[in-house]
Formats: C-alpha cells, sequence, structure tokens
C-alpha cells in the first residue's frame, strides 16, 4: 500500500510503556495497546510478507515477536518489550530472516542469522577461510562504507585452530552473523512510505542475505 506508515501514537505508546513498564499500567492501557501496536503491527507485517515475495521472488513466514518478556532467566524483571520487532523467514528455513525493529528511539532494519547451529558454525569456520568468504569479505565491507552496520562478535579470540592471521580472521569470531540499517529516529517509521523504504534497504543487503541462503543450502 503506497504511503503507508505508523501513526505517531505507536511511538507514544512505546514510550509510555516505557515509562511506565508494569501490569496495572498495560492492563489500564490495553485498548491503546490494540489500536496502537497490535492491529497496525498486524496490517504491517501481512503487507511486508507479500512485498517481500514480490520482491524476492519467495514465500516468507512472518512472526511478530511477543510483547510480553520471558523473565525466566532475566535479572531484569520489567514485564514487557518496549519495542515492536518482526521477522520474515524464507520458506524452509529457521535462522536466516529479515528484521524489522520499530524501537521508542529509532527505527532498525536487519537481515542475517544470531546463531549457527553447532555443526553448521564449524561450517561456516571452514567457509570463511575459503574463496566464498572473500566473497563474504567483500559484501560486507562494501555494506560498510554504505554506512551499514555489521553486528557485534561473539568471541574475544579467534577459535583454536584457525589461523589468526588469515585476512577473514576476524569473521571467525562471529557465532551468527547480521547486518543492519539504523536510522536516527522514529521518522521513518511514521511519515512517508514506509514499505517502500523497507523494500530499498532489504534489496541494499540482498546480496549479504544471498549469501547467507546460499550458505544454509549447501551446508
Amino acid at each position: 500500500m503506497a504511503g503507508w506508515h505508523f501513526d505517531p501514537e505507536t511511538i507514544v505508546f512505546l514510550n509510555d510503556l516505557k515509562a511506565n513498564n508494569t501490569k496495572d499500567w498495560f492492563t489500564e492501557n490495553k485498548a491503546r495497546f490494540t489500536a496502537d501496536y497490535k492491529e497496525p503491527a498486524d496490517f504491517f507485517k501481512n503487507i511486508m510478507q507479500h512485498q517481500l515475495e514480490d520482491a524476492f521472488g519467495e514465500s516468507y513466514n512472518a512472526k511478530i515477536f511477543r510483547i510480553y518478556r520471558d523473565l525466566r532467566f532475566s535479572k531484569d524483571k520489567t514485564p514487557y518489550n518496549t519495542h515492536l520487532h518482526i521477522s520474515f523467514v524464507p520458506s524452509g528455513l529457521k535462522s536466516l530472516a529479515w528484521y524489522f525493529g520499530l524501537q521508542a528511539e529509532n527505527l532498525v532494519l536487519g537481515t542475517g542469522v544470531f546463531g549457527f547451529e553447532k555443526d553448521r558454525l564449524n561450517n561456516f569456520r571452514e567457509t570463511i577461510v575459503s574463496k566464498k568468504g572473500d566473497q563474504l569479505a567483500d559484501i560486507l565491507a562494501d555494506l560498510q562504507e554504505n554506512g551499514f552496520r555489521i553486528g557485534k562478535p561473539d568471541l574475544k579470540k579467534i577459535p583454536r585452530g584457525f589461523d589468526a592471521n588469515h585476512p577473514n580472521a576476524y569473521l571467525l569470531r562471529y557465532k551468527g552473523l547480521t547486518v543492519w540499517r539504523d536510522f536516527a529516529d522514529t521518522t521513518p517509521a511514521t511519515s512517508g512510505d514506509l514499505i517502500a523504504l523497507c523494500t530499498k534497504t532489504y534489496r541494499e543487503m540482498k546480496p549479504f542475505f544471498d549469501w547467507m541462503q546460499s550458505f544454509y543450502q549447501s551446508s
């Protein structure tokens, strides 16, 4: 839908929730949650899913992450997430996805894998020190030159058994790999054509997505 974007009231709700992150406040403002968060999120998810399918020629499973936080292993006991996160996962895959993150402060778009399975992590490391790893390094360098951010590495040191002096050694410190476009504030999500902006940004990240998808399909 041309020109669609979130209403600024969605950001107001996220900011108010951030300032009043309690069950009592949320219960009192459940109608706002539905009108300003849940309904527009569902609408955007469905539109963006079809847009991705049209743009990239494959089907996707879209998921809105729960606003309720999992507190079982967290020292932070605030009950609600103060952001809206959505993933778009290609059918047949579980880990690789496009990501949409609307926070109280800004908009973030990304793609990649947060964590490789154990066997696939070993394959990823072997691939990194091959010619295919050189291709990935070139893709990442180009993205960084154009203002994209690479997720932080998981390890401080290069895993044992690998050459720390290899040109791609820095990539061996990752257990997952993601790329992000950070927007300065929430304005791109609440004005203009958000669908077009997301599509354009995802297209710019597509070389990285394609590399990751090829790796998954061959490993």
